[in-house]
């Protein structure tokens, strides 16, 4: 088990294997455990970084800064990446994973090789409909019985149990405070942006390479259009149709298409196989067409 301590905020973190470093980031704020799968078929073959962000898993809850949620995700994520030593390393992710990946991208183009993004989330409703369940309820918890109604959520309860000292960390926060920021980062995820909580000017700006597989679920969460948006915005980027049919998302029940809970259907293996298998050759053709660096000079 490591932690890293990044702009004040312990991460937890593993890192698999050897080769390109890819970093592996998971939808909503739930922790790694459903990417395992896939960084195990990763893993003979990169270096496949897995970790927690703030306020998700074994990592640190943190309610405050400056920035948006998912800029602060994308922020202690390029920090990460140096480090651990990992840089530049293929950002992939779904979701919130692709949200947060393509973030590190436009803020810390540096850091980041090439992204491998799936069921990017944007839309016409998208925002409206995560918006309750990331920071609308936690919110009410507060106004209703302050830090110990927030605390005995399920979402921060399993937070307390992953790291105990995310409780004293909640149970510290002033209310008032904690509504703020919250607020605060709902109003910035809310705002009517082509790809989550990022500027047309923003996505425009990244100029790695890029593999999208475009959304497919049965509601507007990951609607076809933000995949659309990113691939007509990043020049070079290349567009691939869902790898999951309404009918798969129907039986797997949930908005989080970074396998947890998909073990159960009979699909799962065959799916993260071929996110796998696509990503290797995404690597494969970054690295091929990537300039040997220079011979130093005598």
């Amino acid at each position: 088990m490591s932690y890293a301590n990044i702009n004040g905020v312990n991460l937890y973190y593993e890192v698999h294997g050897s080769g390109p470093s890819v970093i592996l980031t998971p939808g909503g704020r739930v922790d790694t455990n459903g990417l395992r799968p896939l960084a195990a078929l990763l893993s003979p073959h990169c270096q496949v970084i897995l970790h927690d962000r703030r306020n998700c898993g074994r990592s640190d809850v943190v309610i405050g800064g400056d920035l948006p949620e998912q800029h602060i995700w994308a922020e202690e994520m390029a920090g990460l990446l140096k480090h651990i030593g990992a840089v530049p390393a293929y950002a992939a992710g779904g979701s919130a994973g692709s949200r947060t990946s393509m973030t590190v991208a436009v803020r810390h183009p540096e850091v980041v090789k090439a992204l491998f993004i799936w069921e990017v989330s944007g839309g016409p409703r998208s925002a409206e409909i995560m918006a309750p369940g990331y920071y609308g309820q936690y919110i009410q918890a507060a106004e209703r019985g302050g830090m110990a109604a927030v605390a005995a959520t399920e979402f921060f309860a399993q937070r307390i149990k992953d790291n105990p000292s995310n409780r004293d960390r909640l149970m510290s926060l002033d209310p008032k405070e904690f509504c703020s920021v919250m607020r605060r980062w709902q109003a910035s995820f809310s705002r009517p942006n082509p790809v989550g909580d990022l500027t047309e000017a923003e996505v425009r700006s990244v100029k790695c390479p890029t593999y999208i597989f475009e959304g497919n679920t049965p509601d507007d969460v990951h609607h076809k259009s933000a995949a659309e948006n990113t691939h007509r915005m990043v020049a070079g980027s290349e567009m691939h149709p869902s790898a999951w049919t309404h009918q798969e998302w129907d039986v797997i029940g949930q908005h989080d298409h970074t396998f947890p809970g998909i073990a159960a259907t009979n699909r799962y293996s065959m799916k993260a196989t071929h996110y796998a298998a696509k990503l290797l050759e995404f690597i494969a053709k970054v690295e091929a067409a990537t300039p040997a660096p220079a011979a130093r000079r005598r």
